[in-house]
Formats: C-alpha cells, sequence, structure tokens
C-alpha cells in the first residue's frame, strides 16, 4: 500500500483494530442478531473481502481504492478486515463462551501490542531489503491471504448449508389397543 502513496501508521491500525474488535466483543452478538446475519454468513463475506486482497497482492493490481479519500488504508482494510476481520470476530464469539470478557479484552490488548511492533518493524525491514526479496515476500503472503480466505468461505459456507433448518416432516402416529390383553402399540410412520 505504501507504494501507491498511502502512508501505513502503525499506532493508527492498532488502535483502530483494538477500537473494532473491543467493540464487537461487546456488541456483536446483539447487532448480528438485529440484523439477523449469522457468524457464518459474516465470515464468508469477510473471507471474499481477503480474497480480493490476496488478489491484489498476487496479481498485481489495484481493487481496493482508497487515495480518493484521502485516507491512508490504515482503517480500511488494514484494520478491517485484515487484522480487525471476519476469522477474529468468530473467534471471539467461540470464546466468549470459555472465558470471561475481561480475559479477552487482556488478550486483545497483547495481541495489539504485537501488532503494533510487526507493522513498526515492517518499515525498517523494507529499508534494507531488495525489491526482488520483497515481491517474493509479498507474493508468498498473498497465497497465504488467498488460503486463509478460501478457509474462512468455503469453511463456513459448509457450516452455513449443515445448519440450514430443514422443515421437519411431519410424523403419523397411530395407536392401537388389543382388545383382549390391554395393550397399547404405537406405529409411527
Amino acid at each position: 500500500m505504501e507504494e501507491n502513496g498511502a502512508k501505513i501508521h502503525p499506532f493508527r491500525v492498532c488502535l483502530y483494530s483494538f477500537i473494532i474488535l473491543c467493540a464487537f466483543l461487546l456488541l456483536g452478538d446483539v447487532v448480528m442478531k438485529i440484523f439477523g446475519v449469522k457468524p457464518e454468513y459474516f465470515a464468508i463475506a469477510g473471507g471474499f473481502v481477503i480474497f480480493l486482497m490476496a488478489l491484489e497482492m498476487l496479481l498485481d493490481i489495484t481493487i481496493f481504492k482508497t487515495s480518493d479519500l484521502g485516507a491512508s488504508g490504515d482503517l480500511v482494510p488494514l484494520a478491517f478486515p485484515m487484522y480487525a476481520g471476519p476469522g477474529a470476530f468468530t473467534a471471539m464469539l467461540s470464546l466468549t463462551t470459555d472465558y470471561h470478557v475481561i480475559n479477552l479484552l487482556i488478550a486483545i490488548a497483547i495481541c495489539m501490542i504485537f501488532l503494533f511492533i510487526v507493522l513498526a518493524g515492517t518499515h525498517w525491514l523494507t529499508q534494507y531489503l531488495k525489491p526482488v526479496s520483497l515481491y517474493i515476500i509479498r507474493k508468498f503472503f498473498g497465497v497465504v491471504c488467498l488460503a486463509i480466505a478460501c478457509q474462512l468461505m468455503f469453511g463456513n459456507l459448509v457450516k452455513a448449508f449443515h445448519h440450514e433448518e430443514t422443515p421437519a416432516s411431519p410424523v403419523i402416529t397411530t395407536q392401537h389397543v388389543d382388545a383382549i390383553s390391554g395393550n397399547t402399540t404405537i406405529a409411527n410412520f
């Protein structure tokens, strides 16, 4: 993104990601219920966005245009959906059943500290690596992002189809009472 003129600010990316993740942790389940969106469908949509980002990396094309808005790309596509995206949201929804909210908030803060260190170090790293090395790294992580996107989309597509409610078939129950013994037999069809 920086080669396209968009400056990345590691602190802003981490701050935006932290706010998005905390907001989703506290309000995500309620908001998704209001809109009637299941977590599987949300993950599929996020996987599609990550798929487009991977195509940008692999094919050297530009799909997300943030320069027209004067934006840096810190919020979109870095904070959301790359770092605070559907994968993290789905993981948080599943972790809320096992851990207290305060523990998850601490975990998010620790993750953001590591994210800041990595993002701040990439600028230093790009100064010392040759353009060919950066090109290879970009292509490699483009394939990794593509794999993550496919896992999010197809794994949750299977879950969505598997969890779809099918109308129950009517069960016909007959009851027969034997006149001699008085025993009752029930048959389901």
